[in-house]
């Protein structure tokens, strides 16, 4: 495999995020956190990683995510919402049991999954520790997926467990590198190159005594789902416009048209998914998680997704507001009785205040799929399958003469 990328940049195709393209457009209430992404969430590391092959047929890769850095002993309360559910996500069983997420996210594509789940499990091994031949802890890994089986040939099963080793082993703090990068290499959104993308927003609030607080409610999507027509900008058709402009040009050109004959028989094969990560440091219980999830389909439908029945569009909410203890109970330790309800002292936002953070989730998450629209570069992939970038400078001069 090779680090070489199989992108295409154009002077035309420059890519920056929305905010820069359009900074006059209104993206909501909230102002974004100092980096406009899912680490400014105090405590949240990532890192994202490519993989390709010299052939030009792997066009993959893997995006992940610490909740903290003592993930393993102190556990986040946690929620997941699924829109639609043609898709996986490890793990999230134990979270809708126990309200828990104990695990580090990893984010890969659908042939990897088991790949990442190992080597969640052998990064535990070689940090945490274990007894040569008897493991003495719990953990189920929390692994998602979207299909890049357009542009990647899954069949190489190209994602090993050592990637995701050298992943969890290289998380930061650093603003979450957005377009084809990580997890989202290879996607596809709304028929142009899409993949990974980040937001976030800042919430006045008050804390526990009364004082002034803020909270910050952060996004990371991989995004791999939608039709052309069906993708808009603060409500602006630019999809549709964009579809009819390429029909014209298709006319009068057999390659362009056979390419996106292709791909929309793939599409109504597939119509690929959406994962949505969500954080933040205020102190929600799991219930309140499963409610802030459900917030991100408003920032999906507002870009253009409808959770068709062969998408799968799972999200996932954590906050960092409180540590569980957890792995307190083993073989060879018990720091409490499994038998004398012992309470643990937490913090909780009361529900009449958490409109805020519902509409900071919202927002972010559309913006996180703008960026990883906006990021994203022109990719030739598997077979010579090519996928074009969305359009900026005719993204812009649609949005000014609709506004």
């Amino acid at each position: 495999m090779s680090s070489a990328s199989n992108t295409i940049g154009t002077e035309e195709s420059a890519r920056m995020g929305l905010r820069d393209l359009l900074p006059t457009l209104y993206l909501g209430s909230w102002k974004p956190g100092p980096l406009n992404s899912l680490t400014d969430v105090p405590g949240v590391l990532v890192h994202s990683q490519e993989i390709f092959a010299n052939n030009g047929a792997v066009n993959t890769g893997v995006t992940s995510i610490l909740p903290c850095r003592d993930w393993f002993y102190k556990a986040c309360y946690s929620g997941i919402f699924r829109f639609n559910g043609s898709g996986e996500m490890t793990g999230s069983h134990w979270i809708e049991e126990t309200g828990l997420l104990h695990s580090p996210i990893v984010i890969t594509n659908s042939f990897a999954v088991g790949a990442a789940y190992q080597g969640i499990y052998e990064y535990a091994l070689k940090h945490l520790g274990t007894t040569k031949g008897s493991v003495d802890w719990f953990l189920l890994p929390v692994v998602a997926e979207t299909f890049d089986g357009y542009l990647n040939d899954l069949t190489q099963f190209a994602v090993t467990p050592q990637h995701i080793v050298r992943g969890l082993e290289n998380v930061s703090s650093n603003p979450v590198r957005e377009g084809n990068v990580g997890g989202g290499t290879g996607m596809i959104c709304h028929y142009f190159k899409g993949g990974t993308g980040s937001s976030s927003r800042v919430v006045e609030g008050l804390d526990v005594k009364g004082d002034p607080k803020t909270y910050t409610v952060g996004v990371l999507v991989q995004a791999n789902y939608g039709r052309p027509h069906h993708f808009r900008i603060a409500g602006v058709p630019v999809g549709r416009i964009l579809a009819e402009e390429a029909e014209e040009a298709a006319k009068s050109n057999p390659a362009i048209k056979m390419a996106r004959e292709e791909l929309e028989r793939e599409r109504d094969r597939k119509d690929g998914s959406i994962i949505v990560i969500i954080a933040t440091d205020a102190p929600l219980h799991p219930i309140q998680l499963q409610r802030l999830a459900k917030r991100a389909t408003v920032g999906l439908s507002r870009v253009g997704g409808y959770g068709h029945n062969p998408s799968g569009d799972i999200f996932l909410a954590f906050s960092t507001g409180n540590a569980i203890p957890v792995q307190s109970i083993s073989m060879e330790r018990r720091a409490v009785d499994p038998y004398k309800p012992t309470p643990v002292a937490v913090d909780i936002v009361d529900d009449s205040s958490i409109n805020g953070l519902f509409e900071a989730a919202a927002d972010a998450t559309e913006e996180s799929i703008y960026n990883a629209l906006c990021m994203a570069e022109t990719m030739v992939g598997n077979g010579g399958r090519r996928i074009e970038a969305l359009p900026l400078g005719r993204v812009r001069a649609i949005m000014e003469r609709w506004r």
